[in-house]
């Protein structure tokens, strides 16, 4: 039996200042080819089928092959159209959650009483709770089994504030995502450079820090799988 995978999207499509968002195109696609060959994968989002994706993340990865591939790719898109409604997903049937990011999981995920009820599902049961970029707010509400937050006391990282002002975003997002890990009690850490790949295991709880970690996170979130 092959392991099962939940790539959980955003179903927002605007950020605060109006502006386009949605899921982070190699955020998806790095991952999902790294652990397509050995697992069965679903995508889910809070609102089902086609969830957005970032037009910009497409524009900005149009010279990157495993980007463009997943686009074009019949089977991905097949997913895409009949992705799960958050709602209709039972936990049980998973052996791990992965949370795209992109700016959306910030405006809905973070706040979805259905997602922090799914997170915390998967995290108590001890199975991959994984999440790269902004995809680690879609964590913001999950918690462990005596009701604290997943990230206290251990070690994650997200996109950094730093990066959030470089990409002069602070204003697209109810919250900075760095500081809510701390406010939460969670270790946060980050690469010693702004856009430098770095992932963070600390028991089933995996993160990675922005989209140059997309790749490093599948390989993780397989070493886990594989364990």
């Amino acid at each position: 039996m092959s392991p099962r995978i939940l790539f959980v999207f955003t179903s927002a499509n605007k950020g605060l200042t109006g502006d386009p968002t949605g899921w982070y195109l190699p955020e998806a696609a790095h991952p999902f080819w790294i652990l397509s060959p050995h697992a069965e994968i679903d995508f889910a989002s809070p609102a089902g089928a086609n969830p957005p994706v970032d037009p910009g993340s497409v524009q900005a990865f149009k010279e990157d092959e495993e980007s463009t591939k997943f686009l074009e790719d019949p089977t991905v898109k097949q997913k895409l159209a009949s992705a799960k409604r958050l709602v209709d997903v039972d936990a049980k049937d998973y052996d791990a959650i992965f949370y795209v990011g992109g700016h959306g999981p910030v405006i809905d995920l973070a706040s979805d009483p259905v997602n922090a009820k799914l997170a915390s599902a998967f995290f108590q049961a001890g199975k991959i709770t994984a999440a790269v970029c902004h995809g680690p707010a879609a964590l913001v509400g999950a918690v462990d089994a005596q009701g604290e937050s997943i990230f206290k006391g251990r070690e994650a990282t997200g996109f950094s504030n730093v990066e959030e002002v470089k990409a002069d975003k602070v204003k697209v997002v109810p919250f900075l995502l760095e500081d809510r890990i701390k406010e939460l009690g969670g270790n946060y850490t980050k690469a010693d450079e702004a856009w430098a790949p770095k992932v963070v295991v600390s028991g089933n709880l995996i993160t990675g820090q922005n989209p140059s970690s997309a790749s490093p996170i599948g390989k993780e979130i397989l070493k886990a799988l594989q364990k």
